[in-house]
C-alpha cells in the first residue's frame, strides 16, 4: 500500500511534500552542537602544561624517546652543546623524555650529574606521565623521577605544544 510506504510523506495537492520537522529536534541539535564546540577546547586547554616566559633568542625542545644509553648520553651532548654555541642567555632549551626514554629522567640513571648541572644552566627536563603510569602497572609502582624533572601530562603532546609556540623540535 503505498501509505505505508511513504509514511512520513503526505499528500498535498496531488504531490508528495515531506512533513515539517519538529521544532523542539531544532532546538535539541542547536543544544548539542553548541555543548560540544564550547566544552571540547576548554577540557583539552585544561591539561595543557603552561609555557614557559623566555626572552631567549632560540628556542629548543630536545626529543628522547629512546632507551638506548648511547642515544641518552647524546642528547645530554647535545643539549650542552647549543648552550655553549648559543649562550645561557640567548638560549631557552627543554629535554621532554617520553616512551622509553624517560629512563633518562628516572632518579637511578648513571646520567644525573650531568641532567643536573644542565639544571643548574637553565635547561627544563619534562617526563611523560602516561610513560611514568605505564611503567607503574608493569613494575608494581610508578619509579621516581629525578629531583627538578617535571611531569607533563604528555611527552608526545608537550612538544607539539612547544612546536605550536615556535619552538624548534630536535630528535638527536
Amino acid at each position: 500500500m503505498i501509505q505505508n510506504r511513504y509514511a512520513s510523506l503526505r499528500v498535498n495537492s496531488n504531490r508528495l511534500a515531506p512533513r515539517k520537522p519538529m521544532p523542539w529536534l531544532f532546538a535539541w541539535l542547536f543544544a548539542c552542537v553548541w555543548g560540544l564546540l564550547t566544552s571540547v577546547p576548554a577540557f583539552a586547554a585544561q591539561q595543557e602544561m603552561p609555557l614557559p616566559d623566555t626572552f631567549a633568542e632560540h628556542k629548543v625542545v630536545l626529543q628522547i624517546s629512546d632507551r638506548d644509553p648511547f642515544k641518552q648520553t647524546l642528547v645530554l651532548n647535545v643539549a650542552a652543546n647549543l648552550q655553549r654555541y648559543y649562550g645561557a642567555s640567548n638560549l631557552d632549551l627543554e629535554i621532554v623524555g617520553f616512551g622509553p626514554g624517560v629512563r633518562l629522567m628516572l632518579k637511578d640513571n648513571v646520567n644525573q650529574s650531568r641532567i643536573q648541572s644542565l639544571m643548574n644552566a637553565g635547561v627544563r627536563f619534562s617526563a611523560c606521565s602516561n610513560t611514568l603510569k605505564n611503567f607503574g602497572k608493569k613494575l608494581g609502582k610508578e619509579p621516581e623521577i629525578a629531583e627538578g624533572i617535571q611531569r607533563v601530562p604528555a611527552g608526545a603532546g608537550r612538544i607539539l605544544q612547544l612546536n605550536a609556540a615556535g619552538w624548534q623540535i630536535l630528535k638527536p
